[in-house]
């Protein structure tokens, strides 16, 4: 069995912010794969399915970011789980829209959600950690990812979950690389042979005139 967690704030109010891209990343996964319905257990929002040969519970705590552990931990205890049996989505303010990276164990890096999870079980889960950019000042963070996505940046947002989602198979056999191997080309596609000809073309001529 697998738990997927996906951080972020409770309630409306929180919904579109930056900061809750792990929550969004986790109604991707319950959509794409079929989920039951979610319910309200382990101080949060569960939804349980499968994803391939794997028995899987989402999780969206309830508290707030920084009393996620005890979601996390209630949940662990309750399935008799391992720290490498759970996954962690959460963004990452030192990347750019638009990247992923994904560990397992490492430090909280000021995340405090994280900073959670890490002192209720321990750090050796994974962690999916989508970038959402930074403000450019350390002081402006705490605001900045309390700020919602804008309106073209949810396009990629949409893109990014998806492309996480798709390839989550992969993770499960441990296999990191060949899952962000899978996301990279997602949201990064080669150009069509014909505009890569084009491409070529020019850059041959250009050498030529050289």
């Amino acid at each position: 069995m697998r738990l997927i967690v996906g951080l972020g704030n409770p309630g409306p109010r929180y919904a579109d912010n930056r900061h809750n891209i792990g929550f969004m990343a986790v109604d991707e996964i319950v959509r794409r794969y079929s989920f039951g319905p979610v319910r309200a257990k382990f101080h949060g929002g569960v939804a349980e399915g499968t994803i391939g040969p794997e028995k899987v519970v989402c999780l969206c705590p309830t508290t707030f970011m920084n009393e996620s552990g005890r979601a996390v931990q209630a949940a662990m205890q309750f399935y008799k789980l391992e720290p490498g049996d759970i996954t962690v989505i959460h963004d990452e303010i030192d990347l750019p829209l638009g990247k992923v990276k994904v560990k397992k164990g490492g430090g909280a890096g000021g995340h405090n959600g994280i900073r959670s999870i890490d002192a209720h079980v321990g750090p050796e889960y994974w962690r999916i950690r989508l970038g959402v950019g930074h403000p450019g000042d350390r002081g402006l963070v705490k605001n900045f990812v309390l700020m919602d996505f804008g309106k073209e940046e949810r396009k990629l947002v949409a893109d990014i979950n998806a492309a996480c989602a798709e390839a989550l198979p992969l993770l499960f056999g441990a296999d990191e690389n060949r899952f962000m191997n899978k996301v990279n080309l997602a949201l990064n596609p080669p150009p069509p042979k014909n505009e890569k000809l084009k491409a070529d073309q020019r850059k041959s001529a250009e050498e030529e005139q050289n």
